[in-house]
């Protein structure tokens, strides 16, 4: 439901809400937030509220320090698993200077500014996500461990699969946040699970991305267990991906998704760090269904880019390099950047691959270009972009580029 300021302040008042969470993300991702009284709701909306730039992640390159949070009603959600008395609710902010000019290290304010230029040139992109995680056993002693929840293979079900009621809690807790999750399943690896989303405008699936991660740590947690995002959390299993399924409309119609796939193929390595964000990523890339090189196909799963056959009402393609470390903010901008630079040159994208490039020879796989091959190769790419130079600020790339 998307809310405005007045029906915000109606629902406080008569659903017993006493605390408000200020939600946002820094460069990289994690979500951050700061929890006020409901009695400081009007100063919110009005005015803003201030925190320090200077301790969150990839804010800290500023003379200034202090920015400004003003919560997006739109957005508002209650949280479930918080106690019903004195009931705790989430917005998400953009982030301004004083002056209330936007903060360009405000990764939700970048994907906004995508969304409006796509807008200026008729085109309206759509995404939706397909997020993996492990579950791992909790140490008493030392908190978490690394032995899977359970050894269950892909789809496998219960009693195997142990984490099938952890997954339909987290699905009904996602439903009373009216986010929609398509459907779950268990994952290749032991203890490794997926849920799907329905494709939506960016901006909701980005802020339905981020909750998710939330509601399935806060899930996780309540049921005794530990919840790992991270590319490679086995060696020798497979890595978390980050599906992203793309789709474009003008007008009201479906636009050939052809163009969009050039553009995205033409500037995969110089997004791949934003993509891939962590040196983990690239002991993913390559392996387990993980593609390695910038190829596309119809349904071939070892390929950069596929298009699934079943698509539904819309065509749509299907981005596999990405990993659940990358910020969907960024992602999701740069993703619709890449693709209006694919509509507006009118690229056709190479030939479609047709073989399984994970049983192919090494002389075959020759003729493809290589997705980076480590955080350093992939920093390097994007600092070398003029596509990344156009349209990322300067500021979110130095961050990103300081990792290494």
């Amino acid at each position: 439901m998307n809310y405005t300021e007045q029906e915000v302040k109606q629902f406080v008042e008569e659903e017993d809400v006493k605390f408000i969470r200020l939600a946002f993300c820094d460069v990289f991702g994690n979500q951050k937030n700061i929890s006020i009284m409901s009695s400081e709701l009007d100063r919110a909306f009005d005015e803003g509220i201030a925190i320090d730039a200077w301790a969150v992640s990839g804010f800290d390159i500023f003379d200034r320090s202090d920015i400004i949070l003003h919560p997006d009603p739109s957005t508002l959600a209650v949280l479930p698993w918080r106690p019903e008395h004195g009931r705790v609710v989430r917005m998400y902010c953009d982030i301004t200077w004083p002056d209330r000019t936007p903060f360009m290290c405000d990764t939700r304010y970048f994907l906004q500014k995508a969304i409006k230029d796509a807008k200026s040139k008729g085109y309206v992109f759509h995404f939706g996500t397909e997020q993996e995680f492990y579950l791992f056993c909790n140490d008493d002693e030392e908190g978490s461990s690394k032995i899977p929840f359970d050894t269950a293979g892909y789809m496998d079900i219960g009693p195997r699969d142990r984490g099938e009621n952890i997954r339909r809690e987290i699905c009904m807790t996602l439903e009373q946040m009216c986010i929609s999750p398509e459907s779950s399943h268990h994952e290749e690896g032991p203890g490794q699970n997926e849920i799907d989303f329905r494709y939506c405008e960016a901006l909701k699936a980005a802020d339905d991305a981020m909750t998710f991660r939330s509601v399935v740590n806060a899930i996780a947690n309540r049921n005794g267990v530990k919840a790992d995002f991270s590319p490679k959390p086995i060696k020798d299993k497979p890595g978390n991906g980050l599906h992203i399924n793309f789709s474009v409309r003008s007008k009201d119609r479906d636009v050939d998704l052809m163009p969009v796939v050039a553009g995205i193929l033409d500037n995969a390595r110089d997004m791949t760090l934003f993509l891939n964000p962590v040196k983990e990523s690239y002991d993913r890339l390559g392996t387990f269904m993980a593609p390695g090189y910038i190829t596309w196909a119809k349904e071939n799963r070892s390929t950069l880019i596929r298009i699934p056959a079943l698509s539904g009402n819309h065509e749509r393609g299907e981005l596999r390099s990405p990993d659940t470390m990358a910020n969907p903010y960024l992602a999701f901008g740069l993703l619709i950047y890449a693709g209006l630079y694919g509509l507006e040159g009118k690229l056709d994208p190479p030939k479609a691959i047709e073989k399984n490039l994970f049983l192919a020879e090494e002389s075959e796989l020759k003729e493809y270009d290589k997705l980076p091959l480590s955080l350093k190769e992939a920093v390097k790419a994007a600092k070398d972009s003029a596509f990344i130079k156009k349209y990322l600020p300067g500021e979110i790339l130095k961050a990103y580029s300081d990792m290494v």
